[in-house]
């Protein structure tokens, strides 16, 4: 096989799916009998669960020792103690400490599961959740909370004490606080913000699904205006109330957001990436990749390298050997 045909082989870095037999009590969960909807778990660095994974559930992530590198989906940043973070459904993740002393750091993660589907429910017949599923929407792109670190702590203690319907009680109470928070930011990709009636939803979503799926090609604002039947300074504000980005910072966003899957998930050249998500030249590709990513495209490769350390010993290694789950195949995804 030739050199150039192994540049193109998949890099086999596809983020873990954890499953319900390895959630042992013997690595911090708590036994099925002690949770509900909600579900708390505490664990240390190194732990087998540091790792790149995903999960059906919310994760509501805050760490309280060591300082290192976070992995949210595409981002990756920084973390020191009080970082807090809700990762949506299937959003891949994982907090890497460079600084964690000798005898490693037992009590780094406290962590707050929950699943979608009833909450989902339940706001229909009770309006004070509606305000929940506002930052349940903003989730799935991962966000961080800031100057929230201390009632954090205190909430996840006070749901860890409790049980019942009590234990949602305060667990909605911190949800409460998390909606009302004002000081955050949103980590992987592009976020879309509310939009006035279901009509505008299908013409942003339709303009979206446009852009992503023909990445390589070049899209005027100007035709897509035509198209609307609008003037292109009425869709310029149209764009921006919708999606909270200027057309033009949107697509550059879609397409280093594409790149950044391609550096995580291929060994493609980084020149051949630029042109493969629609930029023109290499400079202006690495020129906006810094700007989005604070880092160029070769230095986000070799840190998204850094998401599968920290972890000594495969979580499925501690299930017992008849649940086990299959080695993953050669296209790198757990089965």
């Amino acid at each position: 096989m030739t050199a150039a045909r192994q540049r193109h082989l998949p890099r086999h870095r596809e983020p873990e799916m954890e499953r319900d037999f390895t959630r042992s009590p013997a690595l911090g969960y708590e036994a099925p009998d002690e949770s509900g909807l909600v579900r708390c778990l505490a664990h240390g660095f190194p732990s087998p669960l540091v790792r790149w994974h995903f999960h059906e559930e919310y994760e509501l992530h805050l760490i309280t020792e060591t300082s290192g590198k976070a992995f949210v989906g595409d981002w990756i940043g920084p973390f020191q103690p009080g970082h807090l973070v809700l990762c949506g459904p299937k959003l891949p993740h994982n907090w890497i400490s460079l600084d964690a002393p000798e005898g490693g750091a037992a009590g780094r993660d406290r962590v707050i599961q929950f699943r979608h589907e009833p909450i989902e429910r339940a706001a229909v017949e009770i309006p004070e959740l509606r305000e929940v599923m506002h930052l349940l929407d903003r989730a799935r792109n991962g966000i961080e909370f800031f100057g929230m670190s201390e009632r954090a702590r205190l909430h996840w203690d006070h749901i860890k004490a409790s049980r019942g319907v009590r234990r949602f009680g305060v667990f909605c109470d911190f949800m409460a606080d998390l909606s009302q928070c004002t000081d955050y930011r949103l980590l992987s990709s592009v976020q879309m913000q509310g939009v006035e009636g279901d009509a505008e939803v299908d013409q942003i979503n339709g303009i979206v699904n446009r852009i992503t799926a023909n990445l390589a090609e070049p899209i005027a604002m100007s035709d897509v205006a035509a198209e609307l039947g609008m003037s292109e300074s009425k869709f310029s504000r149209f764009f921006r109330r919708s999606t909270g980005n200027s057309f033009t910072d949107f697509v550059n966003r879609v397409r280093i957001n594409s790149a950044c899957h391609l550096l995580m998930q291929t060994d493609h050249y980084v020149t051949d990436i630029c042109y493969q998500v629609g930029f023109n030249n290499v400079a202006n590709f690495n020129r906006r990749f810094l700007e989005i990513k604070g880092m160029t495209p070769s230095e986000f490769r070799r840190q998204a390298d850094h998401r599968f350390g920290g972890s000594t010993v495969p979580l499925n290694a501690l299930a017992p050997p008849s649940l086990q789950a299959p080695t993953p195949t050669s296209t790198g995804v757990a089965r």
